[in-house]
């Protein structure tokens, strides 16, 4: 990667949202079919609309700049995917894994909240 403008790391950024966001659309179906609750199995359904209308909204944008969605993979994203997995899979009392969920849905918003640090020139391109 070679980053000589802010526009580089603007273009950057949104790649690497892009992938975090594409990541958790193939993780979230997977967590809400572990949820034993139903409203938190909801929750997770609607996270999912969310975040396929964000990286919708990133394919416009990154195509306003005439760049492609084509990047390095987002490692945070994976690594915090990697562990809810791991919790998806675990054995464990019904409410007890639920809050695992929970817990693991809470460290993926950490990377996501890049999103709403970058969100004012998000929307504004995405027009």
């Amino acid at each position: 990667m070679h980053l000589e403008t802010l526009q580089d790391l603007y273009v950057h950024e949104l790649k690497d949202l892009y992938s975090a966001e594409k990541q958790l659309i193939r993780a979230l179906p997977k967590m809400a079919k572990a949820a034993k609750n139903e409203k938190l199995a909801a929750g997770f359904e609607e996270h999912l609309k969310q975040t396929k209308e964000h990286a919708a909204r990133l394919e416009r944008i990154l195509s306003n700049h005439k760049r492609s969605t084509r990047g390095s993979r987002c490692k945070g994203m994976e690594g915090i995917i990697a562990e809810g997995e791991e919790m998806v899979e675990e054995e464990a009392d019904p409410e007890v894994k639920d809050a695992g969920l929970i817990s693991a849905a809470q460290r993926v918003e950490h990377i996501r909240d890049r999103w709403l640090r970058h969100r004012p020139y998000l929307c504004r391109d995405a027009r």
